[in-house]
Formats: structure tokens, sequence, C-alpha cells
């Protein structure tokens, strides 16, 4: 048992998942970032707005993932390197157009969607509740906005 009586194997696997998904939300933070300070256009206000929320949210989330990892006792992976080999999210470099941003924040979505309801599995067979009230939370929040975000494209 690690230091908070869970399992030690599942709990590293779950460490290690974790990491991948810190990796992930890192780049879509530096991109979201980037499509706040780069959008331009007639919707520049509403989406410039936007994505400030949005990746206020994304910069709460990479901490409360670090901790989790901390939490099980492992440490959080802190380079973008590593970021960078793990990511299945990929930089995006100047994007000024809005669709194409939002199309860009639901394909990172997804993939966070994606990797999020395999360690919500893990977490269940490992008895973790912790982490998986973290990435139920996660989902339903994330679900909501992939609705939002088709609807503007729409």
């Amino acid at each position: 048992m690690n230091q908070i009586g869970l399992k030690e194997k599942p709990s590293k696997e779950l460490a290690q998942k974790l990491n991948l998904l810190l990796a992930n939300y890192h780049i879509f933070y530096i991109n979201v970032r980037g499509y706040h300070w780069n959008i331009k256009g007639e919707k520049f206000f509403e989406l410039h707005l936007k994505f400030e929320e949005l990746y206020n949210d994304v910069v709460l989330k990479i901490d409360e993932i670090a901790e989790r990892i901390k939490t099980l006792g492992e440490t959080p992976l802190h380079t973008f390197t590593d970021y960078l080999a793990l990511s299945a999210i990929k930089e995006t470099k100047n994007v000024s157009n809005g669709k194409e941003a939002v199309q860009n924040i639901l394909n990172s979505l997804k993939e966070l969607l994606v990797l999020q309801r395999e360690i919500l599995s893990l977490a269940g067979s490992a008895d973790d509740e912790g982490t998986n009230a973290l990435m139920s939370d996660y989902i339903r929040a994330q679900e909501k906005m992939v609705w939002m975000y088709n609807a503007y494209l729409a």
C-alpha cells in the first residue's frame, strides 16, 4: 500500500497516466494562450475573452493534476521536453482565425476526454476515489464545452 492506502502498482500506473495527461494539458494551455494573443477578426472580443477563460481553467487543472500525482507518491513531469515528447496534442503556431482556433480546441478536448476516460476507468479499478472524482468533474465540464464550441462553429 502507498501513503494514502492504495495498492502500489495501480497507483504508479495512475500517476504515469496522469503525467501523460499533464503533458497534454500543458501543450493545450500554451496553444490556447496563443489563440488568445493572436485572435483577429469580427469575433475578436468574444473569442479573446473566451480563450482567456479557458486558459485560466486549464492552468488550474494543470496544478490539480500535478498535485494528484504527488498525492499518489510520484513526481509530476515538469519540462517542456517531456511534454512535447508525450503529448498527443501538438503545438499550434500563429493561429489567428477564430474558427481554426475553435476547431483546434475541439480536437484537443477530444484527446483530453479520451485520456481522462481511460484514467477514470483505471481509478475505478484501483478504488482511487480522489482521481476518479477529478476525472469525472473534468469530463462533465468538457463535454459541455464540446457542445458549446460545436454550436459556435455551426
